[in-house]
C-alpha cells in the first residue's frame, strides 16, 4: 500500500504538548494529581512490559523474577490511584496515613526495579546499554533519597513531573512541527496554479510533386 504524502498526526502532538504542560503544572499545584498520575505511571509503565519482557528473557527464573516485581507494581500503582481518588481531604492533601505510605511506595517500587535489574545483569549475565544503566542507578539513587528525606512532600515529585512534562512537550513540539511543514509543502504542490502544456504544432510536410521521369534514348547494343 503506497503510504500517503501527508498526515494530521502532527495536530495531535501539538495538542499532546499543550496537555503535558497543563498536567505538569497542574500536579505542581494539588498533591491528590501527582498521586492519581504516579500510580497510572506505575501500571502503565508495569502492564505494558509483560509480554514483550517475559516473552524476550530466556531463564525461567528471570521471568519468574521480573513477573512477580510488576504484579508487586501494579498492586501499588492502583492503591495509588485509589488513594489519589478517595483518600484526600478538601484542599487534595492525602490523608494519614496515606500520606506516608506514598513515599514508601515509590521507595519501594524504585529500588525494586533497580535491584532486579543489576541481579539479573550481574548473576544471569543479560546484556544491557548504557542509557538503561544509567536509568537504574538514578532510580536506586532516588529511592534511596526519598527513604531518608523525612519532610518528603508529594509536590516534590510534582516538580519531576513538571520538568518530564515540559521536555516531552519540546519534543512532540518539535516533531510536530516537522510534520507539519511537511503537510504544509504537500498543501503548497495540490494549490499551485498547474501550467497548461505548451501547443507543439506539428507540420506536416505536403507531398511533393514527383516529376516525370525524363524520357532517356535507349542504346541498343549490337
Amino acid at each position: 500500500m503506497k503510504k500517503p504524502k501527508y498526515g494530521y498526526g502532527w495536530a495531535l502532538k501539538f495538542v499532546l504538548a499543550a496537555i503535558l504542560v497543563a498536567v505538569g503544572i497542574f500536579m505542581v499545584l494539588s498533591e491528590d494529581i501527582v498521586y492519581i498520575i504516579t500510580g497510572m505511571t506505575v501500571v502503565i509503565f508495569s502492564v505494558f512490559r509483560v509480554y514483550p519482557l517475559l516473552k524476550s528473557l530466556n531463564r525461567e527464573v528471570l521471568r519468574t523474577i521480573n513477573l512477580i516485581e510488576i504484579l508487586i507494581a501494579i498492586v501499588l500503582g492502583t492503591i495509588m490511584i485509589y488513594a489519589g481518588f478517595t483518600q484526600k481531604d478538601s484542599s487534595g492533601a492525602l490523608l494519614s496515613p496515606w500520606d506516608g505510605l506514598y513515599r514508601w511506595f515509590l521507595v519501594f517500587f524504585l529500588y525494586v526495579r533497580g535491584l532486579v535489574f543489576f541481579i539479573s545483569t550481574t548473576f544471569f549475565d543479560e546484556k544491557t546499554e548504557v542509557p538503561k544503566f544509567v536509568f537504574h542507578i538514578i532510580a536506586l539513587t532516588l529511592g534511596a533519597v526519598f527513604a531518608v528525606w523525612s519532610d518528603f512532600e508529594a509536590k516534590t515529585l510534582g516538580w519531576i513531573f513538571l520538568v518530564i512534562s515540559i521536555g516531552g512537550a519540546v519534543y512532540l513540539s518539535f516533531d510536530g512541527y516537522g510534520g507539519y511543514s511537511k503537510y504544509r509543502e504537500y498543501q503548497k504542490t495540490i494549490n499551485s496554479p498547474k501550467e497548461k502544456p505548451k501547443d507543439t504544432k506539428v507540420e506536416k510536410e505536403l507531398p511533393k510533386h514527383i516529376e516525370d521521369e525524363v524520357e532517356r534514348p535507349e542504346t541498343y547494343i549490337s
